[in-house]
This record gives C-alpha cells, sequence and structure tokens, in this order.
C-alpha cells in the first residue's frame, strides 16, 4: 500500500481572521477558497509540499449534523478543545518568536516535554490548539 496524509480539516468560525493566522502568520500558502461569508472552505498549505494541506472549514455546514451537535461544537470550539494539529519547523525558537510578535495567543513558550520532544503551544484564532514541535 501506498497512502500519506493529504488533507486534514480543522473548523473556523471567521474565515478571515483563520486566513490570516495561517497565510500571514504561519506563512502558509492558499491553495483554495471557495464559499462566501463563514461558509467558506480555504485549503492552505506550506509552500513547497503540495501534497499536504489543512481544509479550514465550517464545522456545522455538515447537513446531517443536528442542532444539539452544533451547539456542542460551538462549545468545544469556545473552550479550544474541538480542533488541534501537530505542526513541526527546525527551529522552534524563530518560528515562536514571528509567532509571538504576530499576538497570537500564546499557550505554551517553547518546552522540553518530558516525552523527549521540544515544542511550544498557541491557538488560531478559531480556538484551535496548534502545536509546533522542532524536529531533530
Amino acid at each position: 500500500m501506498d497512502i500519506s496524509i493529504h488533507t486534514t480539516v480543522l473548523p473556523h468560525e471567521d474565515p478571515d481572521a483563520s486566513l490570516a493566522f495561517y497565510r500571514d502568520v504561519l506563512g502558509f500558502e492558499v491553495r483554495t477558497d471557495v464559499g462566501s461569508g463563514t461558509m467558506r472552505w480555504i485549503t492552505v498549505g506550506p509552500p513547497g509540499q503540495p501534497e499536504t494541506s489543512i481544509l479550514l472549514a465550517p464545522p456545522g455546514a455538515d447537513p446531517g449534523i443536528t442542532d444539539d451537535e452544533r451547539r456542542t461544537i460551538a462549545e468545544m470550539m469556545a473552550k479550544g478543545t474541538y480542533g488541534w494539529i501537530l505542526l513541526a519547523t527546525r527551529d522552534l525558537d524563530a518560528t515562536f518568536e514571528q509567532v509571538q510578535a504576530s499576538a497570537a495567543e500564546v499557550v505554551q513558550e517553547p518546552t522540553e516535554q518530558p516525552y523527549g520532544m521540544r515544542d511550544c503551544a498557541l491557538r488560531d484564532p478559531a480556538g484551535n490548539m496548534v502545536r509546533i514541535q522542532e524536529l531533530r
């Protein structure tokens, strides 16, 4: 088998704020931007890695989701417990400085974790946890 990760999905409530974060703060390129208003599906990804993307999508757009489920999703997003992603960089300190200068919500400064990885954590505009670990 030859399987790879192509796209992962993160929810957004404010497509413009999410787009600015992933494009302007993290430096991802915009690959697609379809829809209008809050019902926009935006695909972003790291330059030079066209095979790997993040789809920023409205969380309640699926017609199979009930109103109760939409409320639960909204509550979890508000707490920052609904979506998260793990990214990697070769220079965590420089990446963290750039992210911190953008006024992104920092959850944890670069830290050596007990499991042997050095990383930091922040939240995107939708409350999604974004952890960035240092490649060694």
